[in-house]
């Protein structure tokens, strides 16, 4: 007697979500939302430290650091939804080398809102508060940058098919992200113990600061040598050349930063000896990143008589500028220099409205739902 084989359990297929829902809609969710979180810190952390008097100015930039704490708690809770229901896509954009680098989004944009909280969210939530919440988005902003400066370039070697043509300002995200921690960094300093604990977080600012650069000098070559030689960029992607200014102001600020933070807590001469390099490497460093900034608003401007139209990489006008703003202000305060005082003032102002334009056009973009399609 013949017996019939014992039937095997079927696959359960996970249903396609309707398009109209919010599990559709987070499908094409991709890490480079982040940005518009960074974009919005920024203006918060910078804003606070201008050289001047703005009526107003101190309690519009807590109101603009509740705004990005807000982005950042719903866009976390949305990529969080995007992995669970749409791993596949996931998976896809780890693997895409234009899409992968954009992870290093997710770390800057944390600290940002960190650096924001003790800066000028504190004037609502008390200054205990703010510490502690710093603290906790410092801790996951550095070691999530740390894995990214990691990850993503092991990425590239093993996984990825890169040509030299398809070198992209974007290939900076992840390694900058511990220039972010580097930067934001020292403001727990004074909120630590004394002695052993201040130094040793002092100290890993800095040698995130180091392989960061280093890391970025790698780099550089390989983005000017495609603007150069290769093709040009197609025009979405123009504003992405902005984000070289990420790692040239960060590091000026980070510079600024640790020269404030190496008051008291380390001996002499190396207290004396951050303020001195604060403003040998801040100066030249600052001075490359306005020649970076001319050449790409010009860049911008010719795309933008192409025929460029919005999209998120226009996002790229706001945190890097933001960076100059912040190494500015940095200089400023160790040279005694008032021209550094009226740069930062300037380089705010452009900042606000690169700010509302990119802030305007992606509310707009979010309600025609447009922003959030499958790409074309």
């Amino acid at each position: 007697m013949v017996t019939a084989a014992p039937s095997r359990p079927r696959a359960r297929l996970r249903p396609a979500p309707r398009p109209g829902t919010a599990r559709a809609a987070v499908r094409h969710l991709g890490p480079n939302w982040y940005a518009a979180v960074m974009g919005t810190a920024i203006i918060a952390n910078a804003g606070v430290a201008l050289p001047c008097a703005i009526p107003g100015l101190r309690t519009a930039c807590a109101a603009i650091w509740a705004l990005a704490l807000l982005m950042l708690t719903a866009l976390l809770l949305a990529r969080a939804a995007h992995w669970v229901h749409h791993r596949d896509q996931a998976r896809a954009h780890l693997l895409d080398p234009a899409m992968a680098p954009f992870y290093g989004c997710l770390s800057m944009a944390l600290l940002a809102v960190g650096a924001a909280t003790v800066l000028a969210g504190r004037d609502w939530i008390g200054l205990d508060t703010a510490v502690a919440l710093d603290a906790a988005l410092f801790t996951a902003g550095a070691a999530i940058g740390l894995a990214a400066a990691v990850a993503i370039p092991y990425l590239m070697v093993v996984r990825h098919r890169i040509t030299a043509e398809q070198a992209s300002p974007v290939w900076l995200l992840p390694v900058v992200a511990p220039m972010v921690a580097a930067a934001v960094g020292p403001l727990l300093v004074p909120h630590l113990p004394s002695g052993q604990a201040q130094r040793t977080l002092l100290y890993a600012c800095f040698a995130m600061f180091g392989m960061s650069l280093l890391a970025t000098l790698v780099m550089l070559p390989l983005i000017f040598g495609r603007l150069v030689t290769g093709p040009a960029l197609p025009l979405a992607l123009t504003p992405t050349v902005f984000l070289v200014l990420g790692p040239l102001g960060q590091s000026t600020t980070a510079a600024a930063k640790f020269a404030d933070a190496a008051q008291g807590p380390l001996p002499a001469p190396y207290d004396q000896g951050f303020a001195v390099f604060a403003a040998l490497y801040g100066v030249p460093v600052l001075g490359f990143a306005l020649l970076w900034l001319a050449l790409a608003a010009a860049l911008v401007v010719r795309a933008r008589r192409a025929g460029m139209g919005f999209a998120m990489t226009w996002w790229a006008f706001t945190f890097p500028v933001g960076t100059c703003v912040t190494g500015a202000e940095g200089l400023g305060r160790h040279t005694g220099l008032a021209a550094y005082d009226w740069l930062a003032v300037a380089l705010f102002a452009l900042l606000v409205a690169a700010w509302a334009v990119a802030l305007t056009q992606t509310a707009r973009g979010l309600l025609s739902g447009r922003l959030l399609a499958a790409p074309r």
